[in-house]
């Protein structure tokens, strides 16, 4: 077989099978909410709240318009606004960033722990001032930040602790999920995400009704009823449409999560021997492998191989937030670690639908190259 006709293609990600694979439920669900003429909250919106909420182990939750709109709304929730620090990661997509920015407090970047691409919980406790309002840990590719020792900084300073989830629906810390350990929680529907929806869609989560009560209000113009505003607020709720075909993908998470967490487990078990540096999983978490992500110190050539034989991948992420134009202003500080990650990181494909002999084709050819 010639070289051209033994490539094939494969996508980081392919939404398309995961419909083909759900089609009836996804297009029953579209159905019954066109049908009802209830597109904004209603009954679609309460029942995916529940249903999410039983899963992650909190009290409730509030679907928002996005996971963008969740962690913004979850900070102004603490009352974190001007004058006040959040401490957060650098490696981590610019909506982190944002959320605290538009709070208008200063968000602080301290460095992460190497294996895990999480916050490193001491240079958290090395960062903490009186202005510090909250902390921002980002459970990043799936895998659980170090939760303990940042509820115990929480609790002995008396600061906010705000999960943001984006990327680890079902992901669990010695036994908790994710979302339901911090005061509260920001999740993401994103479509690429575990649990993703068809557009722009979040939810905040947590263990305190009180203050996810407050977000309720926030979400909807600061309301409880109709003409009722009891402070300003936002319109950032989220609509049925998106809220009934989340609904019917919850139904098969843990399914997809597993598969997803089986591919991880064969790319590891293959990748080890190179000189590649595999995902670890913390001790007493469980990874969701929303992105694999592995290391090569010569990651640009890699990527570049891959894709001359239809293998597409991701850098998640190649600039840390100290050295975005956005925010120049940290500019002078450095984080080697969040650098060094940038420099290495290459996401593979990793979806539940992946077959085989695809999983194959991406292991052989990583392989080929790695040891080059």
């Amino acid at each position: 077989m010639s070289a051209r006709q033994a490539t094939m293609s494969v996508p980081l990600v392919d939404l398309r099978r995961q419909y083909r694979d759900i089609q009836a439920e996804i297009d029953g669900a579209i159905r019954r909410v066109i049908e009802s003429g209830r597109f904004i909250l209603g009954p679609e919106v309460e029942a995916f709240e529940k249903e999410f909420a039983d899963y992650v182990g909190a009290p409730t939750a509030v679907g928002v318009a996005s996971g963008t709109a969740a962690l913004h709304l979850a900070l102004l929730a603490c009352d974190v606004g001007s004058g006040d620090e959040v401490i957060t990661s650098p490696h981590t997509f610019i909506a982190t960033a944002e959320a605290i920015s538009h709070t208008g407090a200063r968000p602080v970047f301290v460095d992460i722990d190497p294996e895990t691409y999480t916050l490193d919980p001491q240079r958290v406790a090395d960062a903490v001032t009186e202005r510090t309002k909250a902390i921002v840990p980002v459970h990043l590719y799936g895998q659980p930040a170090d939760m303990a020792p940042l509820v115990e900084l929480s609790e002995r300073h008396g600061i906010w602790l705000v999960e943001d989830a984006a990327q680890a629906h079902g992901a669990e810390y010695f036994g908790r999920r994710c979302g339901a350990i911090g005061h509260l929680a920001a999740f993401s529907f994103f479509p690429g995400k575990n649990l993703g929806a068809y557009g722009d869609a979040g939810a905040v989560t947590g263990r305190s009704a009180e203050l996810l009560e407050r977000v309720r209000r926030l979400r909807d113009h600061g309301r409880r009823s109709k003409y009722v505003h009891d402070e300003i607020g936002y319109g950032e709720r989220l609509d049925s449409l998106q809220a009934a075909i989340l609904s019917v993908k919850l139904a098969h998470l843990e399914r997809w999560t597993e598969l997803r967490r089986s591919i991880a487990a064969r790319y590891s078990d293959a990748l080890a021997p190179t000189a590649l540096i595999v995902p670890q999983q913390r001790l007493g978490a469980r990874h969701v492998y929303h992105l694999y992500v592995i290391r090569a110190p010569e990651r640009d050539r890699l990527q570049h191989a891959l894709a001359q034989v239809g293998i597409s991948t991701g850098i998640h992420y190649p600039v840390p937030m100290h050295r975005q134009p956005a925010y120049r202003e940290f500019g002078e500080l450095t984080f080697p670690e969040a650098e060094r990650a940038a420099a290495e990181v290459l996401s593979l494909p990793i979806y539940p639908e992946m077959v085989d002999r695809e999983v194959g084709y991406v292991i052989d050819h990583v392989m080929s190259h790695a040891v080059q």
